[in-house]
């Protein structure tokens, strides 16, 4: 995939496409984006009377959407859960009866943190309202306390946008700091306070360790640290991005995905946008380690952008969007990898974005997020169904 196509891909993709972080909205505060020259105010507390209300209305969307395509037949009675705004990073609660997930619906909004009682379709949001959030998770296995990152204590309005003249770049807010609260937003206490960029966090499946990514060190490493936010650690140190990170089911390895820059052109562009806080995403690769980050192994060897690993229960595999064999470099898919012999499969074939995807706890269910059946170009929305084997 050449540079070119590859800068006029991610110029024009305006969803949500890594994840953590997310793409900037169109219109910003004019704030100052140094945490080290903002003073910290206090968070606001997340008002319980709204918003709230039920799953967005379809009729939003055009009557008979598609929202199925041939070949996926790994998934059966799939559903679409919301239909308006962006919405990315759906994780399930450990019972499986509720998602966490941030979302902004108009133009200039910043993400907010929400979260959705999947039957009933009700939802109501329980981040601060202040600032931008992102990289939302519950702690299992009892539900007790989620997490997520957000720029509250140093600005209540939205970042300002990143400058488009460098292309597709995310921005690493040095103001990014990762939270606790209960599963209503209440009691909200600040875990990590290192200067620089601090996010993408997410819970052990058995709630003994957080994992995420952090510039403390200067670089983008993994790092991890208790529930309550001691005892922090880091886990990689190869210069590059490393992120995204997920525990597998038995809590005892860590997948996530990395680029690390090899010739000196990429070594230099990768250091001089890491000075103002920025990256250009291109070519990712899957890693997985243990979760001390012992037995460091790469799991992807190509020039694609595979990117959101997410491990099966079985420990043995990975489920991940790509945009391997596609017909244009906008179209990513989600495609399964076994961990030690690299076979793959792909799981769907929609001619657009497919990411974040997330098996349920007992592994019965699929939540992603996807532009199809969108209500206006790049609309990102929310999806389930069941799991096939």
């Amino acid at each position: 995939m050449s540079k070119i196509i590859l800068v006029t891909f991610f110029t024009l993709l305006t969803v949500f496409l890594f994840g953590c972080p997310p793409a900037q909205p169109e219109n910003g505060s004019t704030g100052n984006s140094g945490a080290s020259d903002i003073d910290r105010q206090e968070p606001a507390a997340p008002d319980a009377s709204g918003p709230q209300g039920t799953m967005d209305e379809p009729a939003e969307v055009s009557e008979g959407g598609q929202i199925e395509f041939p070949g996926e037949n790994h998934l059966a009675n799939l559903r679409q859960l919301t239909f308006e705004g962006e919405n990315a990073e759906a994780y399930f609660s450990s019972d499986g009866k509720n998602l966490i997930f941030q979302r902004h619906v108009e133009s200039g909004e910043c993400d907010q943190i929400f979260v959705m009682d999947i039957e009933s379709g009700e939802f109501n949001m329980v981040s601060t309202g202040d600032g931008v959030t992102t990289c939302a998770y519950y702690k299992y296995p009892d539900n007790d306390k989620i997490i997520y990152a957000s720029t509250h204590l140093f600005h209540t309005d939205c970042p300002p946008p990143v400058d488009k003249s460098l292309g597709y770049v995310w921005k690493f807010h040095p103001e990014w700091d990762v939270f606790e609260a209960d599963p209503d937003g209440s009691n909200l206490v600040q875990l990590t306070d290192a200067p620089g960029y601090d996010a993408e966090g997410t819970y052990a499946p058995d709630g003994s360790l957080i994992v995420y990514t952090s510039m403390s060190s200067g670089d983008l490493e993994i790092w991890t640290m208790n529930p309550d936010g001691s005892d922090k650690k880091q886990l990689t140190d190869t210069l590059g991005y490393d992120g995204g990170a997920f525990f597998t089911y038995d809590s005892s390895k860590i997948v996530f995905r990395a680029y690390h820059p090899e010739t000196e052109d990429e070594i230099q562009q990768y250091n001089e946008l890491l000075a103002q806080n920025l990256y250009h995403p291109s070519r990712m690769d899957l890693w997985i380690m243990d979760r001390d980050g012992a037995n460091l192994t790469r799991i992807t060897h190509d020039n694609e952008t595979n990117w959101a690993p997410y491990p099966f229960p079985d420990g043995n595999r990975l489920l991940f969007s790509s945009n391997r064999e596609s017909e244009s470099p906008m179209d990513f898919n989600l495609w399964i990898i076994d961990i030690e012999t690299g076979d793959l499969e792909q799981v769907t074939f929609f001619p657009g974005f497919d990411g974040f995807a997330v098996f349920s706890p007992d592994g019965s269910k699929i939540v992603f997020c996807s532009n199809r059946n969108e209500s206006h170009e790049g609309n990102t929305n929310v999806f389930i169904a069941d799991w096939v084997e």
